[in-house]
């Protein structure tokens, strides 16, 4: 099982960072509802709650070519606990690797109004010959796009510093 945590410092309060990252949707939007980003997108099958708890997504991501996917992954993903302004934990299940994900994100006020973020993830592939070789470098692959992903964001939200 590969584990992987950054924290990040931004420039801007909770309110400000969680909705960068949870957007409302947009009145008269398509259902299900597409985002997009250079590295891959986001199918929003199911919206959840004011807090996320309950959205439903899929989404399509970059992975090693040498998987032989064209360099395309794919999860389906649930927000298992969403608190608004505070926390979002996912459960996703994923391919090439047939693998599991859990993971978080955890926004924490700071005395000076600003926020830090906590994202963390763990993924295990389950077929074991798959785990002993691809699964380290897989996941390193996806925890590099996300770390670039996260920092693009939350600049929208205000300066980021990465603190791990």
């Amino acid at each position: 099982m590969q584990s992987y945590t950054v924290r990040f410092h931004i420039d801007a309060p909770p309110r400000r960072v969680w909705r960068v990252l949870h957007p409302p949707v947009p009145p008269n939007s398509p259902r299900p509802r597409v985002l997009k980003w250079p590295t891959g997108s986001m199918e929003i099958l199911h919206e959840g709650d004011e807090g996320g708890e309950g959205l439903v997504r899929t989404c399509i991501f970059e992975v090693p070519k040498y998987l032989l996917t064209g360099g395309k992954g794919r999860s389906f993903e649930t927000v298992t606990e969403g608190k608004l302004n505070k926390l979002s934990r996912y459960v996703a299940v994923g391919a090439p690797l047939w693998s599991r994900a859990d993971g978080y994100h955890e926004l924490e006020e700071q005395p000076d109004g600003t926020t830090v973020l906590t994202f963390h993830e763990t993924y295990h592939a389950y077929n074991p010959v798959l785990r002993f070789f691809l699964e380290r470098p897989v996941h390193a692959k996806i925890s590099r796009d996300n770390l670039d992903t996260y920092q693009h964001a939350l600049g929208f939200a205000g300066t980021v510093t990465r603190l791990t």
